[in-house]
């Protein structure tokens, strides 16, 4: 089956005030090695396609730092998030300390970070993992597929460990990843930091009780930021996405639940890292607050999500399909566990969702770098390249594919 040629997507250089990486890339790009044969219209549709992406390139001011290498914790380090920002980390110097359930089994890390296989929700194995860290960046959370039980005792009562640990030990920084989700199906955009917190489902709710205890720890003198991320993607994402991929490089037309006119932003995982830097190097002043983050370029979801099935270059394209009862039919499957599919991701789905990332570049100087279009290709590239070691690989993560269900069945008639 054809399989489409890499991005070629330039080395960029964020300007900041962070020190210079040990390396003197940020961003490198995923090659696809396998040769294919592509139609000559797609080449030129592709070729118009990538240079109309391309990022704008901004050269920083190398630092001459002699600070003590710090220690930074990472929470749910084995996840999507957590590894990405381990490798980028890694590369100012930092150690890394990995707490994680799930085993750690990156070979290019696993030898220049430690690892901690412990549960956050155990308070000795957290207080062993405090020792001697200046930063805390939590990333580890239960998914919306987890159960309640698993997602309230995880992101609660772990989170409040966490928060508990890390204030008897004086940890420097704390770093909360929380979610656009703590705004649930909000009724207008762009949403910002001081709206209402309507989370939806037991990961909504968690994530703004979670959200309400780091403030109360702040309020006792800890410097904590809140994250709130939009969906991001990139290298490693899978979950929801690889069953977007799937039908992609599947030569398949793409279904979406509305007329897909509706602009939804998402964010690249190296832009968030690239957050959580600043959050950790800015003075306490600016990191101790709550800011939005996500792509300052993204357009309606079928032109972002199209450019992805333009990219593949099978002449296939993206069907809106009729809101309501599509989301019935989904809500129904979803009961029935023939789904993977939740109730936010279908419900938001037809909907404008966007945030003001103002505040962010203001108060942190942060840009981000890539377009929801940039974030998905590269996202997608990374996945086709990948894609044949997760094969026989299922579960409720980010880092492997969900079971399609009956969007198998469905899949064969587009």
């Amino acid at each position: 089956m054809a399989k489409p040629n890499s991005i070629p997507i330039p080395e960029i250089i964020a300007e900041s005030n962070q020190p210079e990486p040990a390396q003197s890339t940020i961003s490198t790009p995923i090659p696809i090695t396998q040769k294919i044969i592509v139609p000559k219209k797609i080449i030129a549709k592709k070729t118009s396609l990538i240079s109309k992406f391309k990022p704008s390139i901004v050269k920083s001011k190398p630092s001459k730092s002699s600070k003590k290498r710090k220690t930074i914790l990472i929470t749910g380090g084995a996840g999507f998030l957590g590894i990405n920002l381990a490798r980028y980390l890694i590369k100012y110097n930092y150690k890394i300390i990995i707490l994680d359930l799930a085993p750690f089994d990156y070979d290019d890390l696993i030898r220049k970070v430690e690892v901690i296989n412990g549960d956050i929700r155990n308070p000795k194995v957290v207080e062993q993992a405090m020792k001697g860290v200046d930063i805390v960046v939590h990333t580890a959370a239960a998914l919306p597929l987890y159960k309640p039980k698993d997602i309230y005792s995880t992101d609660i009562t772990g989170t409040r460990i966490l928060l508990e640990q890390a204030k008897k030990n004086n940890i420097e920084r704390f770093i909360h990843i929380s979610s656009t989700a703590v705004y649930g199906i909000p009724d207008h955009h762009p949403l910002f930091e001081t709206d209402k917190r309507v989370g939806v489902g037991p990961y909504g709710k968690s994530k703004v009780k979670a959200e309400q205890m780091c403030e109360e720890f702040r309020k006792e003198g800890m410097c904590i930021t809140i994250l709130r991320p939009k969906s991001f993607v990139g290298p490693e994402r899978l979950g929801v996405l690889a069953i977007y991929y799937d039908w992609i490089k599947s030569g398949k037309n793409i279904p979406i639940i509305g007329s897909g006119k509706n602009r939804y932003q998402l964010l690249d995982v190296e832009d968030l890292c690239d957050a959580i830097h600043l959050c950790a190097t800015k003075p306490k002043t600016q990191a101790n607050d709550t800011f939005n983050i996500g792509a300052k370029e993204f357009t309606t979801m079928k032109e972002d999500f199209g450019a992805v099935v333009d990219y593949a270059g099978f002449g296939k394209r993206i069907i809106p399909t009729p809101a309501k009862p599509l989301i019935l039919t989904l809500r129904f499957l979803e009961v029935l566990h023939l789904s993977p599919l939740y109730k936010w991701v279908y419900e938001t789905a037809p909907e404008d969702s966007f945030v003001s990332i103002e505040k962010a570049e203001k108060q942190l100087g942060w840009h981000p770098k890539y377009s929801n279009k940039q974030a998905l290709i590269r996202n997608y590239q990374w996945y086709v390249e990948h894609c044949d070691e997760y094969n026989q690989k299922t579960g409720i993560s980010h880092r492997v594919p969900w079971k399609q269900g009956a969007l198998k069945v469905v899949k064969f008639f587009f």
